[in-house]
């Protein structure tokens, strides 16, 4: 089969077009041909040689995919050849197939393309296990999103305001803040103008954020203990500001009785990814076939244009997912 290579690890030239086996299914797994992928900030890591995928998965690029069943493996009890479906996936979604357990698989509803259905597994799925699972999410809360525009930070306005609570976002543009609170943002910070915590602390009415999605890391670390409200909760998904915080002051956290939680998806265990699937699938999937949520896509390249992708992906331009559509020529 073809799929996206990355010829040694650096920039985005390394990648190319070219042969790799075709996957065969195992015991519980089902082989799709892969009919679109989409970008995540994972993705460049790995690239560069930064994010190795867990043991077992694909080295393949890409984290989610959607297309049609092509073959099932001997245990496979709920497809059938023919079917559409999308899922998130450890690693292999840049290629023409990819195989995954069956239980991680999801029905594409029909009023999606599979452009959009591979826009939604890894920012929704992230999402809701971010502030579900982990945060507790209340109805009434307000929740800080940085990276608003980015691929999570689309599906977490849109989960916020399906479950009651308040959406406050950071983004780089105004336009971007804009198209935040076109979704559902209540107001949003340009974090390039300056600190964001006093427009936090004035669109909480001086209540700060109950919740904090960060993506940021280092540089944020002080200035969200600064707006976060009392007993509230920062959930961190990633560090791509920095990892070392020069001085942190332990009571900080205690004026607030703070809770912070670093997570990761990708390396979560099979059973986790389950039960995470099939929540997802019993509370949100229905919202997406009546349009009460939606993908947010920015951009569909054809992956013979991946290197494109990822520069385009490395400027932060995008409002949304990025996504590959991907042939089976």
């Amino acid at each position: 089969m073809k799929a996206i290579r990355v010829k040694a690890p650096g920039g985005a030239e390394q990648l190319e077009l070219g042969e790799f086996p075709t996957p065969e299914p195992g015991e519980a797994e089902i082989r799709v041909a892969v009919k679109a992928t989409a970008l995540n900030r994972a993705d460049i890591l790995q690239r560069e040689g930064k994010y190795p995928p867990p043991p077992g998965a694909s080295p393949l690029l890409g984290l989610e995919m959607a297309g049609i069943v092509d073959k099932t493996g001997p245990g496979c009890r709920r497809w059938h050849p023919g079917d559409r479906v999308f899922a998130l996936l450890p690693g292999g979604g840049y290629a023409q197939y990819a195989t995954v357990h069956e239980d991680l698989a999801l029905p594409i509803p029909d009023s999606l393309t599979f452009e959009e259905a591979a826009a939604i597994p890894e920012a929704f799925l992230t999402a809701y296990q971010v502030l579900h699972w982990i945060a507790r999410l209340q109805q009434g809360e307000f929740v800080l999103i940085h990276a608003g525009a980015s691929g999570v930070g689309t599906a977490a306005i849109q989960l916020v305001k399906q479950a009651g609570a308040f959406p406050v976002v950071t983004a780089g543009s105004e336009e971007k803040i804009r198209f935040c609170q076109q979704l559902g943002a209540i107001g949003g910070l340009n974090y390039k103008k300056g600190s964001f915590v006093e427009g936090v602390m004035a669109l909480t009415r001086g209540h700060g954020a109950d919740v904090i999605i960060d993506p940021v890391g280092a540089p944020y670390w002080q200035p969200n203990l600064s707006c976060l409200a009392m007993d509230g909760r920062i959930v961190m998904i990633a560090t791509m500001g920095g990892t070392r915080v020069p001085e942190v002051n332990l009571r900080d956290l205690f004026k607030k009785r703070a809770q912070i939680t670093a997570t990761t998806l990708r390396s979560r265990s099979l059973d986790y990814k389950i039960r995470l699937t099939r929540e997802f699938q019993e509370n949100l999937l229905p919202l997406f076939t009546s349009g009460v949520l939606k993908p947010i896509i920015d951009r569909v390249f054809p992956w013979e244009q991946v290197q494109e992708a990822h520069r385009y992906m490395e400027a932060n331009r995008n409002i949304g997912k990025i996504v590959l559509r991907i042939t089976n020529d």
